[in-house]
């Protein structure tokens, strides 16, 4: 599914004001990208205020900073809210930032000091975007929840590494980690994991102890299986053929928990498992690159898509 919206004529640093009675436009389509989540400014939400609300109540329901409620709504500045005041809600702590015609939004993200991949995924893998939401507040990276709705290990001050393969042989891999080039369309887009491929019905299996947080299908994901580590490390097995886990169930190092399949949207033209390792952060769960946890990995990148 497509997201479109209307441009907002406000300044650079822009308010969200109107955000919610955004239309569908055919101009402002995000990048048909697997994995792609829906923008966060798709995703805002009004909230009336009642009786004994303060800004600050409303920023801790919503697990936002009174800042971000700010900036997006002009008419409480002062920091004073009244009951039956509509605000609009982001999803996470951020500001909203008009694209200039002569710059891109890579080149916001570095102004703002953002990941680029985090600025593409939050937005919905937009390709030009006239507007992008950063997930920042007065210039400064927050500390926020997860954006991912799964739970999480709290990170620690050592983060504890987690090494092993998912597979019970060393494979090829069909596409690397990082920003591709696809080479049917020639767009660029961010590959959040690894494709390793392997034959269909191989069996796939968790390459650390952990706990099941997710086992269903999940969009472009196809089936998937998720399983959080210890110190917020996560780790996800996609376009699966089969589920062999369940919700909740706990995971030792080498138990087979699914096997190769080609559901949702791969990635790669021939069959394989879609491996990728999250970090629990500020930010939500970030894309770390897979062969930094992954062992024996040698072959190289056959580079199909």
């Amino acid at each position: 599914m497509n997201i479109y919206y209307h441009r907002i004529l406000i300044g650079t640093s822009i308010s969200a004001l109107g955000i919610l009675s955004l239309v569908l436009l055919p101009q402002y389509a995000y990048g048909n990208v697997a994995n792609c989540p829906i923008p966060a400014l798709a995703r805002v939400q009004r909230h009336q205020v009642v009786n004994g609300e303060t800004l600050e109540t409303i920023a801790q329901q919503y697990n936002l900073v009174p800042e971000t409620i700010i900036n997006f709504n002009p008419s409480v500045r002062n920091g004073v809210v009244s009951a039956g005041t509509q605000l609009e809600i982001p999803p996470y702590n951020g500001i909203v930032v008009e694209v200039p015609k002569n710059q891109t939004w890579r080149q916001i993200a570095t102004k703002y000091k953002v990941r680029q991949d985090t600025v593409f995924e939050i937005n919905g893998c937009q390709k030009n975007p006239k507007f992008v939401f950063l997930p920042i507040v007065s210039g400064d990276v927050v500390q926020r929840l997860a954006v991912n709705s799964y739970n999480s290990t709290p990170l620690s001050a050592n983060v504890t590494t987690i090494t092993g393969y998912p597979l019970q042989n060393e494979i090829n891999i069909g596409l690397g980690y990082g920003w591709q080039i696809d080479n049917k369309t020639k767009d660029v887009f961010f590959h959040s994991g690894i494709d390793l491929l392997a034959p269909v019905a191989s069996p796939v299996q968790a390459i650390a102890p952990g706990i099941v947080v997710f086992a269903k299908e999940q969009g472009s994901y196809g089936k998937l299986v998720i399983i959080n580590h210890a110190n917020g490390l996560q780790s996800r097995y996609a376009q699966l053929d089969s589920i062999k886990v369940q919700l909740g169930q706990r995971i030792n190092k080498s138990d087979i928990i699914g096997t190769v399949g080609t559901t949702g949207k791969p990635t790669s033209s021939e069959p394989h498992l879609h491996f990728e390792i999250r970090l629990s952060s500020g930010l939500g769960w970030e894309a770390k690159d897979p062969k930094n946890y992954l062992t024996g990995l040698t072959k190289k990148n056959t580079g199909k898509n």
